[in-house]
């Protein structure tokens, strides 16, 4: 069997270059990716991370469907809901393929840290980035404790801790708003509110690839919940230097390769960064940017997969 050492040395393909796609299905965000490494003579293919497994047979000790050897590079779009076994499974094929030498974006860590949101809280909040102020408790009279305590005006928003676009938010105006703990698995991640009052809701999405932040959009909604998926409209929006300068350091605080950065302005002139997602879609922001986003997605990412080719030479 060969060692891990072996497999960081140059591969030789008939096939060339070949990125696996990590995602449910071939949907816009793959098509566009897929086509966007094709103009670079890159081939890609496109694989559930839910279908790569450990075989301790194989060279590398894992087996990916539908590939004889590890890929080129691998480019995580989604990974679909399971168990927690399930899950920690899947990360742990991602932590293999890093592990291999093989460029991996978003790598399993900064995906472990954008998907707990309390986790990446605490490391915007380190990085000394401005924050809602924040709590993550377990248990539903711990979370009582912490409404008691500080107050529900202005109110709190309960959020999934592992929860996305939108789903599952929770305006919090007295204890008695807090869902049972089966709803949340027995976990209150609460921020404090620090939206307006309405009609008109806004907060800004950046999206920032390889440390530089390349596109922004508002999202616009009647509601305080302006996700798009949740009925928010992308607003065309210049990237000014304090979007631009809180996503590159948001993104830098997770360790993410490319993500998407939400960041709420308020009519006082505060501004807060709420979330990093390392698992973004962009239809919404494409509609209102020239930036073709996966195209540069796809450059980025090549050239990371020479750099790290140039280290395997090496």
């Amino acid at each position: 069997m060969l060692r891990s050492a072996d497999m960081l040395k140059p591969r030789n393909r008939r096939s060339g270059v070949r990125v696996v796609l990590l995602a449910a299905s071939r949907d816009w965000h793959v098509r566009r990716l897929a086509a966007a490494f094709r103009r670079r003579g890159i081939g890609t293919t496109l694989t559930r991370l839910e279908d790569c497994d450990f075989d301790t047979r194989s060279p590398s000790g894992l087996r990916l469907r539908r590939l004889r050897e590890p890929p080129d590079g691998v480019i995580v779009r989604t990974i679909a809901a399971g168990g927690f076994e399930a899950i920690t499974r899947r990360l742990g094929i991602l932590h293999a393929l890093a592990r291999l030498g093989v460029p991996v974006w978003n790598e399993a860590t900064a995906i472990e840290r954008c998907v707990d949101k309390s986790t990446t809280t605490f490391l915007l909040a380190q990085a000394g980035l401005p924050v809602p102020p924040s709590w993550a408790v377990e248990g539903i009279e711990a979370a009582r404790r912490v409404v008691e305590a500080v107050g529900t005006d202005p109110p709190l928003v309960l959020k999934p801790l592992f929860g996305s676009q939108g789903r599952g938010l929770v305006l919090v105006r007295d204890a008695g708003d807090l869902p049972p703990p089966e709803q949340v698995g027995d976990v209150y991640y609460l921020q404090r509110f620090v939206g307006g009052n309405g009609p008109d809701h806004r907060d800004f999405r950046v999206f920032v690839i390889a440390g530089e932040p390349v596109a922004a959009m508002a999202r616009c909604g009647e509601s305080w919940i302006t996700n798009v998926r949740r009925g928010g409209k992308p607003m065309p929006t210049p990237l000014d230097r304090e979007l631009a300068e809180f996503g590159a350091a948001a993104a830098a605080a997770v360790g993410a390769s490319f993500c998407g950065v939400d960041i709420l302005r308020r009519e006082d002139g505060a501004s807060y960064v709420l979330e990093v997602n390392s698992m973004p879609a962009w239809s919404g922001l494409q509609t209102v940017t020239p930036v073709d986003i996966a195209d540069i997605l796809a450059e980025r990412f090549s050239a990371a997969l020479r750099t790290a080719t140039e280290r395997r030479v090496a």
